[in-house]
């Protein structure tokens, strides 16, 4: 019996697991294309192939049934918008075999059979992805006192503060005492998703894995850097695995292996993000990923269809089933409103996504805040940098910083913990996070209480990442139970409709307008669905929603638990003025792990009611992922080809055919490109919450159900991204009273004015009136000038000389107000031309009660 070609290679790949060599590609003079293929309707790969016109070249990385096809490059390439020849022939396909004509003739038939076949077809273009990076100033050394104790030599290991902390030793990775335990990493091995590895460094030769190497930009077998700012790889590979010796410094798990897989070096297509992120996920243990969207605060990105399958295949399938880890850095954008949750990279259930805390323990202002942020590790900031490794072969880093670097100082702590327990899966590595991170700052307003009793911070996560504490746990863990999830039934407003239209353009139709007080809908999740489901305890919880919106930036999403614990999901964006919406976007958020899910979930979406821009909501989905009530009944989760159509489609995935204009223009920056200059330099904070608005009561949310805060919010970000000092809902009161003590003292004056033509000395001065008040913008005590400022008046310190003499007469100096207060009718002789009765610029405006409109959805069982 002579068995089907397909067949053979199916039997030939699943018996072979070492990591293939990719071939090369030749975008120069081919083009390329992905095809995922069912075998079971008996139609072969190379038919598929034939009929489109292009070669089977190879299976897509570890992608089983997944394939890469090409065809030479025609003499004329197509114009934007023209269709591409191997696209325009698979729909010529489709549309024969929908043809109701000649429904039997051979030709349909053949043409039904291939179409069947063909799950996902996707012409590759190269793009670049984005390095989250380290900038350019030399930090003074710091030196340490325990470099004798652990007899290093490395010349650097004194000014790796990160490492030993000698000025705030409660701030460190506090590696030192697991080394004592006699991990240091051994038998581990790390990848580094990169700018390239420079194998021939000192520090990095003796750990190089050049089997599980690759350069996925150049398609030749080692990663070296070559490009002139190639040299963020080195210097987060460094971080974990630079060896123990007389260069430049330590790693944290100094005797871990690590490979280079280069994807930074240059525009990469889908599918090779796609093979990278699964390259030796046989060996690999950990990948480290310091790259993601442009941090902007402008942008909306996540990976396409074959970049998630190829994640959760890791997941299934990587270290024997027990899953590849992922650890992100959160992103660089924080001082341009971005945050990671529009980062879909970062906001993924299967990423351990790590934000910055500097030497001194506080937030550094570069670092993304959101409800996806798991841990937080050490990085630069309040004038230190991380000394590592860099390019060369004696070289060495001193600038290296960003939340690109605290991923890496996580990648080591997690190669400590997997030399100590092997056998931990990639939830484990989690649920440990969670388990043992450090509180760093409790007196921080971002603190918030779960309803498991457990604080989070949108800034910190569940806190700072402690090695020691970390493997010890580790240590004594008992595994967790396989995954369970439930996915429920997508809700539609009004008949809320989204079409995608390709070049990033969406069409929506139906939906609700968003009203002033916000739109609010509640889910109910049941005992029953969760026995059903066959999920017992609730780890992750994603929310998807369907907005248009004629400025995105402007909106607002919030999820409250049954418990009253809120998440916000999205805050505003001062940049962010796309008018895409949110075309079934994935948010996801920590702040519910452990807590009980039966009862009603609420989601509430609002804007800024501006007058300007307006958006619709038009319906949104829910899913809860946590561990198995039985780990028999257990199963693998596949990533659907089209997850985001609203309405669901209720056929079979269909071929997703996508735009090549689109991916040739979504090209990734430098990471470099949005971290601040002075990231190793600017003091941090520790004493404004990410999401001002949204701070309430710990554990005691739920009121805030129905709060109009999207205006309010708005504002404070406003007033955040000009870097003025807002002083709060109190400030805004107390001057209230102020000027009611104003108008009061007013009229006293006007009364006294009638009867004196002087004022004694002993009478009030209004310059003792709230002296002590913040001045929004200026960072010291509010002056009297101030207090007049705030009610529209000029003040004599902005008066010439010569004119000021005049403005208060002695018989007003007394009370310290102008002679224009004491006359309603004439202006002040100082009144600047320029002055107006209503502020300018970003102006506030009354709100009106809140109007919410509520949905109470009765949700099907899935």
């Amino acid at each position: 019996m002579k068995l089907p070609w397909t067949l053979l290679a199916s039997i030939a790949i699943s018996t072979t697991h070492v990591t293939s060599t990719p071939a090369k590609r030749y975008y120069s003079s081919h083009n390329y294309y992905v095809l995922e293929h069912t075998g079971d309707n008996g139609t072969p790969l190379e038919e598929v192939a034939s009929s489109l016109g292009a070669e089977v070249v190879e299976q897509a990385g570890e992608l089983r049934g997944t394939w890469l096809l090409r065809t030479p490059k025609p003499l004329l390439e197509p114009r934007d918008g023209e269709s591409d020849p191997v696209i325009a022939a698979f729909e010529d396909l489709q549309a024969r075999a929908s043809s109701h004509l000649s429904s039997r003739s051979e030709d349909v038939l053949s043409a039904r059979q291939i179409v069947s076949s063909v799950v996902f077809l996707e012409r590759q273009v190269p793009r670049e992805l984005v390095k989250r990076a380290p900038p350019s100033v030399r930090p003074p050394a710091t030196p340490s006192a325990v470099a004798n104790r652990l007899g290093l030599k490395d010349p650097l290991f004194t000014e790796q503060w990160h490492l030993v902390n000698g000025e705030f030793p409660e701030h460190m990775m506090n590696a030192t005492p697991v080394w004592d335990m006699g991990l240091t990493g051994k038998g581990v091995l790390t990848s580094f998703l990169d700018d390239g590895l420079d194998f021939e460094s000192d520090d990095l030769k003796d750990a190089f894995d050049a089997k599980n190497s690759y350069d996925f930009n150049a398609h030749v077998a080692l990663p070296r850097p070559t490009g002139i700012r190639d040299h963020h790889g080195t210097r987060c590979a460094g971080q974990v695995a630079a060896r123990k010796n007389e260069a430049c410094g330590v790693g944290i798990a100094f005797d871990a292996m690590a490979a280079g897989v280069r994807i930074l070096g240059g525009p990469i297509s889908t599918v090779d993000e796609a093979h990278a992120l699964n390259y030796g996920f046989k060996e690999v243990g950990i990948y480290s990923c310091s790259w993601g969207p442009r941090d902007n605060g402008q942008t909306m990105e996540g990976p396409s269809y074959l970049i998630r399958k190829a994640v959760v295949n890791g997941i299934n399938e990587g270290r024997d089933g027990k899953g590849s880890i992922f650890v992100f850095a959160s992103g660089n954008g924080g001082r341009q409103d971005d945050q990671c949750n529009f980062d879909g990279y970062t906001n993924s259930i299967y990423s351990v996504t790590v934000s910055s805390v500097d030497y001194k323990g506080l937030h550094p202002s570069y670092s993304e805040a959101c409800a996806a942020n798991m841990i937080s590790a050490y990085s630069s900031g309040s004038g230190n940098h991380i000394v590592t490794t860099d390019r060369g072969k004696s070289e060495c880093s001193k600038t290296h910083g960003g939340t690109s670097a605290a991923a890496p100082n996580a990648v080591g702590v997690f190669a400590l913990a997997l030399e100590a327990r092997p056998d931990l899966t990639w939830r484990d590595i989690q649920h440990l996070c969670i388990k043992t991170a450090r509180i760093v700052n409790p007196s921080d307003p971002d603190w918030e209480k779960m309803a498991s009793g457990q604080l989070y911070s949108y800034k910190y996560g569940f806190g700072a990442l402690d090695a020691w504490a970390y493997v010890k746990a580790a240590q004594e863990w008992s595994l967790v139970k396989p995954q369970a999830w439930i996915h429920t039934k997508t809700v539609q407003f009004n008949n809320g409709k989204m079409f995608d239209l390709g070049h990033k353009k969406y069409k929506y139709e139906g939906g609700e307008a968003i009203a002033p007080g916000g739109n609010k809908a509640k889910m109910t999740i049941t005992k029953e669905m969760l026995t059903e489901n066959n999920l017992e305890a609730l780890e992750h919880v994603e929310v998807r929603v369907w907005i248009s919106h004629t400025k995105r930036g402007d909106v607002q999403v919030e999820l409250f638990s049954p418990n009253g614990i809120r998440s916000v999901l999205a805050g505003t964006r001062e940049f962010d003025e796309a008018d895409t919406g949110f075309p079934g976007w994935r948010f996801m958020t920590l702040k519910h792990w452990g807590e009980n899910p039966i009862g009603d979930w609420t989601v509430k979406v609002f804007d800024q009611n501006s007058d300007e821009h307006n958006g619709t909501f038009l319906g949104w989905t829910m899913a809860l992922w946590g561990s198995a009530i039985d780990p028999q009944k257990a199963t693998k989760f596949v990533e659907p080809v089209i997850d985001n159509a609203l309405p669901p489609s209720q056929s079979p995935p269909r071929p997703v055919i996508n735009d090549p204009d689109v991916q040739s223009t979504t090209q990734h920056a430098k990471p470099t490109d949005d971290l601040p200059a002075d990231h190793g330099h600017a003091t941090g904070e520790n004493s404004n919450p990410a999401f001002p608005s949204a701070t309430g009561k710990p554990g005691s949310q739920e009121d805030d159900v129905d709060s109009g805060s999207g205006w309010l919010d708005h504002m404070t970000s406003l007033v955040t991204g000009q870097k003025l000092l807002f002083a709060g809902i109190g400030a805004i009161v107390t001057m209230m009273v102020v000027g009611a003590v104003f108008v009061w003292r007013r009229r006293q004056a006007r009364q006294k004015m009638a009867n004196y033509t002087s004022l004694a000395a002993d009478d009030i001065h209004m310059d003792a009136i709230g002296q002590e008040r913040i001045i929004a913008g200026s960072g010291g005590p509010r002056t009297t000038r101030a207090l007049y400022d705030s009610f529209g008046e000029p003040s004599t310190d902005d008066l010439p000389a010569q004119r000021s003499a005049n403005v208060n007469p002695p018989s007003a100096r007394g009370l310290g107000f102008h002679s224009s207060f004491l006359d309603d009718d004439e202006p002040s002789a100082g009144l600047s031309p320029s002055y107006r009765d209503e502020p300018t610029g970003h102006e506030r405006r009354s709100i009106d009660s809140p109007v919410v409109v509520e949905h109470e959805i009765p949700l099907e069982r899935p």
